[in-house]
């Protein structure tokens, strides 16, 4: 009996959450909230706690540590504030992030970056180097391209797949339609009508996984059709371009000002086709205004000339108002791409595109042959999601949000780089910054990239000489995280400079 009362003393001394084998008598005597959200934040570092891991309750945590709710609660709203944790209401606290690790007195220190971050920017911005650059973690990521993920409506999103699988009938499962569900085509097109001022019928939307599948099936399409080149905003993506030379096609750049695409280089190109982005140009922000979108729907028509609208982040605006798609006036004379990957997530591989009948059936010739259509459960998911005003409504809640983050970048640099000049903030995901002095634009990101702050040089996105810039992306970092990044980037440039 003595022995047994014995075992029950030694579990009670040694008792403690299952959760990360924290026990009751590791718990400090002072800084209990300071030494959980250490604990924590060290589980998310070496992965014990994946994005998407549930804690436990704050009652359940505090009781299994011996400590009050109020220690649990202060915890884990750091670790909220710092963008590592989600409050999901009823559905509890989740892993959306996580911090770099940190090295221990066991564990030797783990590189962030790569040993020579200079060498990524010095090469020539070629697929290899953009997927390098992918690959780097850094404490305080500044990349142009991402909304908030932490903001995904995971709970309306699971609400809308369940009402989806009650419903679904077993011939849905089987091969569809290559073109995309019909119930999606239908949403899509309902949805351009509202937010974009486009009329089509669902027949003519094909799905597709994102805007990055539009450019390869077009590309494969234009080169089939004798197309050699698509002539390209300078500056313009990167990425964009990378698609079309996979195809081999040409991108002859045509310079952007502060009206938008010169359409007069455009027809001294001779091209037969041109890409841009017409309502907030990647990467300056410009609008393509009245005069030269009247300009290049006369180019258009006097020379048969196909348009490709990337309308990749149109519905992110703050300081202005709607602008017009081109398919919206010029639908033979354009090819229309549009995606949710900037609405909701990247993750989701889910596009959409609208050709002239010219193309249409090339296009989903193309589709089929690539992969049969994307997969089906995703469609009706979005498209349930679409259509009960839900995607509205998390659109209202992220132009708040990113408001908010647009301007914690533009208070930090004023601070830290009041010498550069911001373009484009108006509306989007992302600003450029240009600077007027003699240093390249790789060498600062290379720089920051060693202090751990990851961003995009503008000489990436440039296929002609300019003035060095970076392209910054806010959407996706915490307002602490971008004030951090931009303090670092200042200190940079005073080394530089």
């Amino acid at each position: 009996m003595n022995r047994s009362n014995g075992d029950c003393h030694d579990r009670s001394i040694t008792a403690g959450a299952d959760f990360l084998h924290l026990a009751v008598d590791e718990v400090p005597r002072r800084g209990k909230s300071d030494w959980l959200a250490g604990q924590i934040r060290l589980a998310l570092a070496d992965s014990r706690l994946p994005v998407g891991s549930r804690l436990p309750a704050t009652r359940v945590l505090a009781g299994e540590l011996g400590v009050s709710r109020g220690v649990v609660t202060e915890a884990y709203q750091r670790l909220i504030e710092d963008g590592h944790l989600a409050g999901q209401g009823r559905n509890g606290t989740i892993v959306v992030g996580a911090p770099v690790a940190t090295p221990t007195a066991t564990e030797p220190p783990r590189p962030t970056a790569p040993p020579s971050p200079g060498a990524v920017f010095a090469a020539t911005p070629g697929a290899a180097v953009f997927d390098a650059m992918r690959m780097v973690r850094a404490r305080i990521d500044l990349s142009p391209g991402l909304p908030d993920l932490a903001a995904f409506p995971r709970a309306a999103w699971l609400r809308t797949e369940r009402r989806v699988l009650d419903h679904l009938a077993a011939s849905d499962l089987g091969y569809g339609d290559p073109r995309g569900t019909p119930a999606l085509r239908l949403a899509i097109a309902n949805w351009i009508a509202r937010n974009r001022g486009i009329r089509a019928d669902p027949d003519e939307v094909l799905i597709v996984a994102g805007t990055a599948q539009t450019l390869t099936l077009l590309g494969r399409v234009l080169y089939d059709d004798g197309i050699s080149a698509v002539a390209v905003e300078d500056p313009g993506s990167l990425g964009a371009r990378q698609h079309l030379h996979n195809c081999r096609l040409d991108t002859p750049p045509v310079a952007v000002d502060s009206e938008g695409l010169r359409v007069d280089e455009l027809r001294a190109t001779g091209e037969a086709a041109v890409l841009l982005t017409p309502a907030h140009q990647f990467p300056t922000g410009v609008v393509l205004r009245g005069s030269r979108r009247a300009e290049l729907m006369r180019w258009a028509r006097e020379t048969g000339g196909l348009i490709i609208e990337d309308d990749y982040d149109a519905e992110h605006r703050y300081d202005r108002s709607p602008v017009p798609a081109l398919r919206s006036v010029l639908a033979d004379h354009v090819v229309y791409a549009g995606s949710v990957s900037k609405l909701l997530a990247p993750a989701l591989r889910i596009g959409w595109v609208i050709a002239p009948p010219k193309y249409r059936d090339a296009l989903v010739d193309a589709k089929r042959f690539t992969d049969l259509g994307n997969a089906a459960l995703p469609q009706l998911v979005l498209a349930g999601f679409m259509e009960s005003g839900a995607l509205e409504r998390q659109l209202r809640h992220l132009r708040r949000h990113h408001r908010r983050r647009r301007d914690a970048m533009i208070e930090a640099l004023g601070t830290h780089l009041p010498g550069a000049t911001v373009h484009g903030a108006a509306a989007g995901l992302h600003l450029t910054v240009t600077f007027e002095a003699g240093f390249a634009d790789t060498h600062l990101a290379a720089e920051a990239l060693a202090r751990d702050v990851k961003v995009h040089p503008l000489s990436w996105h440039s296929q002609r000489p300019r003035r060095p810039g970076l392209v910054l992306g806010y959407a996706a970092s915490t307002p602490a995280d971008i004030r951090r990044g931009v303090a670092t980037l200042g200190d940079v440039l005073r080394h530089l400079s």
